[in-house]
């Protein structure tokens, strides 16, 4: 139960910093001029928040828990 919930964190924790991430790195590098504002949305909407969702998830399921009792 403890790795769900560790799944479920990452997942959140994932989408939101690859959104920002995202976010931050359209602002910076986009020539675009007159939609920016939409671009950096659907980028960090539809690109950046999924793939570091996914990377999230992966982490917080595969991430060692801690020491192991016996």
């Amino acid at each position: 139960m403890r790795r769900v919930i560790f799944a479920m964190l990452g997942l959140l924790a994932g989408y939101a910093a690859g959104a920002a991430l995202g976010a931050a790195l359209v602002s910076l590098f986009s020539g675009n001029m007159h939609d920016k504002d939409l671009e950096i949305a659907m980028t960090s909407a539809f690109v950046t928040g999924p793939t570091g969702a996914l990377i999230g998830l992966l982490a917080g399921l595969f991430m060692p828990l801690g020491v192991k009792r016996r």
